[in-house]
């Protein structure tokens, strides 16, 4: 299973999967995912790889200890291809419930690459509050 051991160390990186849909929402969630990843905060993986049923990629989801997906608008594409590859949703944000508006504009603000990259953040902080309450937590995410 050469791809889990890529995909999510045990030193504590987080499992990203993003929307990357054609509007302005989907590249917010790529590019906050491309950054996070960039700054050490957890890894990208390859949404297309789950959706697509690919044998490894799935069965890095389902192993991983903490997860967030990050879908563009309510229409949620990234959370129906984790349900429809049997994937547990642990953390999930939509970028049109945080207030920021769907369109056709690609030239992304940085103030909303900001507000999705810390929503992404603190969604990772109650799961790794619950873990390390239970003694479970193999993950160091938040700091």
């Amino acid at each position: 299973m050469k791809v889990a051991k890529e995909c999510c160390t045990p030193s504590g990186n987080i499992m990203i999967l993003a929307c990357s849909g054609g509007s302005n929402v989907g590249q917010l969630s790529n590019q906050a995912a491309v950054e996070l990843t960039q700054e050490g905060f957890g890894k990208m993986f390859c949404l297309a790889g789950v959706g697509g049923h690919l044998g490894g990629f799935v069965q890095s989801a389902k192993d991983v200890p903490q997860m967030v997906a990050i879908d563009g608008c309510e229409i949620g594409c990234a959370k129906a291809i984790l349900e429809h590859a049997q994937v547990p949703l642990k953390s999930y944000i939509v970028l049109t419930e945080l207030g920021i508006g769907k369109n056709k504009d690609f030239n992304l603000k940085r103030e909303e690459i900001i507000k999705v990259k810390d929503e992404v953040k603190k969604s990772c902080r109650g799961p790794l509050l619950a873990q390390t309450a239970a003694g479970t937590a193999t993950v160091s995410c938040c700091s």
